[in-house]
């Protein structure tokens, strides 16, 4: 049997000891398969489609041969529109897969595509939320065109989490209170990468999907392996009984828990964590919301605490009150107010004006929307600039390189923190000199001159 070698981001890669709890399912795959499989974790952090096919994917068709296997687990960030390195729009995404399937079986390995493993995000209702987008139906798709077999890790693994809820799926992830673990004293809220329970979870998921698919190698995957680990407890929204008592207690303890983010009356989304600091001696801050119990967290050694819901904040201005816990001490509430933005309206284009012609270096400049940080621009569905939004709402921006001349399509998209706007399009038309003009063709002879040069004939300058 040949070698299975994984090619991925940071959710598949193998972690170290130190790294603990953080772990990528790549490194527990070999405990669901036969005996005599070969599994080579090469997942990478970081790594997009196109940061891996650049960057690491010759080293791996160097070491493929005929009969092995190759994993390829891409989509779980590729959908970040305001991170102009890691987005790919829907063809790019589908043509780098066509190009990684094709080299594949150019080395007589057969490639095998995954749908990328969901984040712990949660509706408000208790339903898990696809922060993907259209790339998991991207990555179905790719495989429907090319005849690739395919692992619907997203489906699968949205089951999962949808059967657990918000609090006990939180124990998939690296998703820890202060002081609950060595590795993290003051806790972290990483709803994007597994621990090492939900690491194996999902491994055993990868590992049921090449049970499943057609044409594979006898023993490939050992079945009787296939049971769920020890999944987390079950649990309540309530980390301590009866917790609105601390609203009605008298406090004994007269200091405060202090907010430090987000900032009053500051706009954020739906997925925002809140931290601060307790009192000296508190071991546990509350948090409510019109009396409501939300959840709790404890703190680390000096007071830091950072908290983020099970389920994501709704739409609309919130005021959370928080009570800290000192023993069976009560102390003074705090607030603070904060509004979520879970939407954003289209940016307004005011130029070029519509129907207007332009010259090489067009500027694109208009209006954006509270809120909104930037103004992405697509053409053919790919980031070719981006304009950072100004306070009175206004943006603009110009493309660093000429435009040929033509008619193009051009986009805008607004960004707020990971949600984006629908987008304005704009025809954009571009006058200048044709490629295949004389004033072009008769200057072929010879290599290109470079921005300081003053040979002649030159292109008539704008």
């Amino acid at each position: 049997m040949g070698k299975i070698c994984v090619i991925g981001n940071s959710v598949a890669a193998s972690r170290t000891e130190e790294e603990s709890p953080l772990a990528g399912w790549g490194q527990y795959l070999t405990e669901f398969l036969g005996p005599d499989c070969d599994v080579r974790n090469y997942a990478r952090d970081a790594m997009t489609l196109r940061g891996y096919y650049t960057g690491r994917f010759t080293a791996l068709l160097t070491l493929v041969g005929r009969g092995d296997l190759v994993l390829i687990a891409f989509g779980n960030v590729e959908q970040r529109m305001n991170q102009m390195n890691r987005y790919h729009g829907a063809r790019e995404f589908k043509e780098y897969l066509r190009l990684y399937v094709e080299a594949i079986r150019g080395e007589g390995a057969v490639p095998v595509l995954l749908t990328p493993a969901p984040r712990c995000t949660f509706d408000v209702a208790g339903n898990p939320v696809n922060t993907h987008e259209d790339y998991p139906r991207l990555t179905l798709e790719a495989a429907a065109e090319l005849g690739c077999p395919v692992i619907d890790l997203t489906a699968s693994t949205t089951r999962l989490l949808a059967e657990l809820g918000p609090m006990r799926a939180r124990g998939l992830y690296r998703w820890l209170d202060p002081a609950e673990h060595p590795n993290h004293p003051q806790g972290i809220i990483d709803a994007s990468h597994f621990n090492h329970a939900g690491a194996r979870e999902a491994a055993r998921l990868v590992a049921s999907g090449l049970a499943g698919l057609p044409g594979l190698p006898p023993g490939l995957v050992d079945t009787q392996r296939l049971v769920p680990g020890q999944l987390p407890p079950v649990q309540t929204e309530f980390t301590v009984q009866q917790p609105q008592l601390a609203l009605t207690a008298q406090p004994e303890v007269a200091a405060a828990p202090a907010f430090a983010s987000p900032a009053p009356d500051a706009l954020v989304g739906a997925g925002r964590r809140l931290t601060g600091t307790a009192p000296k001696g508190a071991e546990y801050v509350l948090f409510f919301e019109e009396g409501e119990y939300l959840g709790g967290t404890r703190t680390a050694e000096d007071g830091a605490w950072q908290w983020r819901r099970a389920v994501q904040w709704p739409g609309g201005r919130h005021k959370v009150t928080a009570v800290a816990l000192a023993g069976n001490a009560v102390s003074a509430s705090a607030e603070t107010e904060f509004e979520v933005l879970d939407r954003v309206e289209a940016p307004e284009v005011v130029g070029p004006r519509k129907g207007s012609w332009n010259g090489p270096r067009p500027r694109f400049s208009g209006r954006a929307g509270r809120g909104v940080e930037k103004v992405m621009v697509l053409e053919q569905g790919r980031l070719i600039a981006e304009a950072p939004v100004q306070e009175d709402g206004s943006w603009r921006v110009a493309h660093a390189h000429d435009w040929r001349p033509g008619t193009y399509t051009v986009e805008f998209v607004a960004v707020f923190s990971a949600i984006h706007s629908p987008p304005t399009s704009l025809e954009l038309k571009v006058h200048g000199v044709p490629e295949d003009s004389w004033l072009h063709t008769s200057m072929t002879s010879r290599l290109p001159c470079g921005p300081g040069c003053e040979h002649y004939p030159a292109l008539p300058a704008w």
